[in-house]
């Protein structure tokens, strides 16, 4: 049991090993450039000012390493500890990530191409767990603005939930350290494939809290949101 009262390393894995294939480009949507700087350097630098963060592990393709490390050094990041080599599936590149930080943290994992992270999401997960015990994990979320359908295998509706129940996750997702490593360990050995972290931890018998996030916390995914990019950057 961790006491509210001490001060808990806290370290961030950025997922930063996209390859474009939607965006029709040919390098990672990650190395896309807000006011001269990556995409994935403007998030680095929003981590790095929180008082708060011991370190970050960034996660990118094997044969992009060596520049990534170099890109943190020409824009002075510090707080980057290790950069290591994605896997197959998003899963795959946290958990490689994860051997690198150790289990008696609270960990944050942002995705490497949602620039719009601010400094409260990473504060006030990190208090939220420091102040709630029985919680395991805290999630960036927005209520969802349309109704949603559940269909069945020959798209024939069979449930329209309670559109105030629900909520699109975003991140970061912040969790305490050993729920989080034990929870990619029985992924791995039970085969599971997640949608997010979150829902790893919630499998393993965590309990997550939501807190709000915002419309413009977009992962920048299409072309189409490179419209959103331009029109609102910091």
């Amino acid at each position: 049991m961790h006491s509210s009262n001490a001060e808990i390393d806290y370290y961030y894995i950025v997922a930063a090993a996209g390859v474009g294939k939607r965006m029709g480009l040919t390098y990672p949507k990650q190395f896309l450039e807000i006011d001269g700087k990556p995409i994935f350097i403007k998030i680095l630098e929003v981590i790095e000012k929180n008082r708060r963060v011991t370190g970050i592990i960034v996660v990118t393709n094997k044969e992009y390493i060596s520049e990534v490390k170099n890109m943190c050094k020409t824009f002075k990041i510090t707080k980057v500890m290790d950069v290591v080599s994605g896997g197959k599936e998003r899963q795959d590149s946290i958990y490689n990530a994860l051997q690198k930080i150790p289990k008696n943290s609270i960990i944050g994992i942002q995705d490497g191409v949602r620039p719009f992270i601010k400094d409260r999401y990473i504060e006030d997960s990190y208090m939220k767990l420091m102040e709630e015990m029985n919680l395991d994990g805290v999630v960036v979320g927005i209520p969802v603005k349309d109704t949603i359908k559940v269909v069945n295998s020959e798209s024939k509706v069979v449930e329209t939930p309670k559109r105030e129940t629900l909520f699109a996750a975003q991140t970061p997702q912040v969790f305490r350290g050993e729920i989080l490593h034990r929870s990619y360990e029985q992924a791995l050995k039970q085969k599971f494939l997640g949608t997010d972290d979150s829902s790893l931890v919630e499998k393993a018998g965590g309990t997550v809290e939501i807190i709000l996030g915002s419309y413009k916390n977009i992962k920048i995914t299409t072309p189409e949101d490179l419209i959103f990019l331009t029109k609102n950057k910091k």
